[in-house]
C-alpha cells in the first residue's frame, strides 16, 4: 500500500532510492559479531549479522523454503534478569497484537523470533554521507507519524522513539521497532503516573521535557516530542539536544526553547529541579529558521508545533498527519487505527523470574497455535543441544528417539519445538545489502 503510494507522487516509480548506510559502520558491526553462533534448524540459512545491541544481536538470513529473507533476533539469556525477560515479554505480546505496515512484524518464533527484515535504519541514513533529500525527510516522517497513530489508538506509549529504532529499507519504507519499553496509557491515579516517571523512559536525547522536569502528568505527547527530534535530526543531519548529562540536557533544551512558561515551572514535581529552573536567567526561543535555513516554513511549522514545552499545546498525532507538510502522503482511508486496544493488565501484576517465563512459553505456544489455525505448517522441530542446567521449563517435546518427553530440556539432546534461553524473531528483509 505505501509503495503504491509512493509511486503516485514519484512518477511512477515504485518508491524511490533510499540513501544506503555508510560502509565502516556496516564492517565494523559485522566483525564485531562474528562469533556469534545462531542455531536455526533446517528452516533458514543465517548470512550476516545485521545489528547487535544490549538486549541481542540481529542476523539477516534467508528462508529455504521460499527464498525469502529475514531478521532473525537472538535475545541473550533471555530469563535470566527479570527486567529483561519482562521487556521481551512485553514486545512479544505488543507485536503479536500490532499489524501495521510501518510496523516491525513478528514473522516466526523458533529458538529466536523472526522479523521483518530491514537492514538499515533512520541513525545509519541520517548520519552517513549519502544525500537525505526534503522529499525523503518528508516520506520518512509521514511514516512514522502513520505508524505512531496506530500505535496511540491502541493505547500505547511507545517510550524510546529514536532513529536507530525506525527500520528502513531500500525502497524507504520504514517500521517502528523496539517496542520492550511500551507502556499502556494509564488513567490511573497518580502513584501509577509517579512510577512512571521514575522508570527509565526514551533516550536521554530524545526525552521529553514533562520528563526531564518531574511532571506528573504524562500523556501520548511524549512520543511526539520524540518525533519532533527525530525530524530535526533528519533536517540538520545532527541531534538536536545531544545532552552529555541530565542538566546538560536540560540546558540544551532551554537554549532553543527559551525559559518554560511560569505555569509549568510551578507544576515541576521536584523541588530541586524547579528551584535550579527558576535560577537561570531569562531567554527568549531561538528561530528555528535559524537553526534550519534550508528547511520550507511548512517543515519548521510542523517542527515547531512538535516542540513545544507543555505537552497540552503539544501538537497530536492526527493532526500531524493533516499538517500542510505532509499532506501529498495523508490519506484518512489508508492511515488505520488499531482495533481493540492493547491490554496492559499482565504489566501491571508483580511477577517473578519463573512466572515471566512460563508467560512468553504461553506467548509462543500461542503464536503456533494461531499460525495452525490459519493453515500454516508449524516450523519443524528444532535441535536443542544440553540446554543450561538451571532450565526449569516444561513443555512438550520430543526426544532424539521420537518419543514424547515433558521432562526439563536441560539434560538431554531433544527436539523442541520452544527454546528455553534465546529468544529468536523472524522478519522480513528489505533488500538494501543485496
Amino acid at each position: 500500500m505505501l509503495a503504491e503510494k509512493a509511486s503516485k507522487k514519484h512518477d511512477g516509480r515504485a518508491g524511490f532510492p533510499c540513501p544506503e548506510p555508510g560502509e565502516s559502520s556496516m564492517a565494523l558491526l559485522k566483525a564485531h559479531s562474528l562469533d556469534v553462533k545462531f542455531e536455526v534448524g533446517d528452516e533458514y540459512d543465517v548470512i550476516e549479522t545485521i545489528g547487535t545491541g544490549a538486549y541481542g544481536i540481529v542476523s539477516s538470513a534467508r528462508r529455504r523454503d521460499n527464498g525469502k529473507r529475514v531478521a532473525i533476533k537472538k535475545i541473550h539469556n533471555a530469563f535470566e534478569v527479570v527486567t529483561n525477560a519482562k521487556r521481551t515479554l512485553r514486545e512479544l505480546k505488543i507485536l503479536k497484537h500490532f499489524k501495521h505496515d510501518n510496523i516491525i512484524a513478528i514473522k516466526d518464533i523458533l529458538q529466536y523470533v523472526v522479523l521483518d527484515l530491514m537492514e538499515s535504519d533512520l541513525h545509519q541514513i541520517i548520519h552517513s554521507r549519502q544525500p537525505l533529500t526534503p522529499e525523503h525527510t518528508r516520506y520518512f516522517l509521514y511514516q512514522l507519524l502513520r505508524g505512531l497513530k496506530y500505535v496511540h489508538s491502541a493505547n500505547v506509549i511507545h517510550r524510546d522513539l529514536k532513529p536507530s529504532n525506525l527500520l528502513v529499507n531500500e525502497n524507504c519504507e520504514l517500521k517502528i521497532g523496539d517496542f520492550g519499553m511500551a507502556r499502556g496509557l494509564s488513567t490511573a491515579h497518580s502513584e501509577e503516573s509517579r512510577s512512571f516517571m521514575t522508570e527509565y523512559v526514551a533516550t536521554r536525547w530524545y526525552r521529553a521535557p514533562e520528563l526531564m522536569l518531574s511532571l506528573h502528568h504524562y500523556s501520548l505527547a511524549i512520543d511526539v516530542w520524540s518525533v519532533g527530534c527525530i525530524f530535526a535530526e533528519m533536517l540538520g543531519r545532527k541531534q538536536l539536544f545531544p545532552g552529555k548529562h541530565y542538566v546538560h540536557q536540560l540546558q540544551l533544551i532551554l537554549s532553543v526553547l527559551g525559559t518554560p512558561p511560569e505555569s509549568l515551572v510551578a507544576a515541576i514535581g521536584a523541588e530541586r529541579v524547579r528551584s535550579y529552573v527558576q535560577s537561570l536567567p531569562s531567554r527568549a526561543p531561538v528561530s528555528l529558521a535559524r537553526l534550519y535555513p534550508q528547511a520550507e516554513p511548512a517543515a519548521l511549522d510542523l517542527l515547531a508545533a512538535m516542540l513545544r514545552f507543555d505537552p497540552r499545546e503539544r501538537i497530536r498525532v492526527g493532526q500531524a498527519l493533516e499538517h500542510p507538510y505532509i499532506s501529498k502522503y495523508h490519506d484518512p482511508d489508508d492511515e488505520p487505527v488499531c482495533v481493540p486496544a492493547f491490554d496492559f493488565e499482565f504489566d501491571r501484576q508483580p511477577m517473578n523470574r519463573e512466572q515471566i517465563k512460563d508467560a512468553i512459553l504461553d506467548e509462543i505456544e500461542d503464536f503456533h497455535q494461531r499460525k495452525l489455525n490459519h493453515g500454516f505448517q508449524p516450523v519443524s522441530l528444532i535441535p536443542v543441544i544440553k540446554a543450561k542446567t538451571s532450565c526449569s521449563i516444561y513443555i512438550s517435546c520430543k526426544t532424539s528417539s521420537g518419543q514424547n518427553d515433558s521432562r526439563c530440556c536441560s539434560n538431554n539432546i531433544i527436539y523442541c519445538t520452544l527454546y528455553t534461553f534465546h529468544i529468536l524473531m523472524v522478519s522480513e528483509y528489505c533488500e538494501l545489502c543485496l
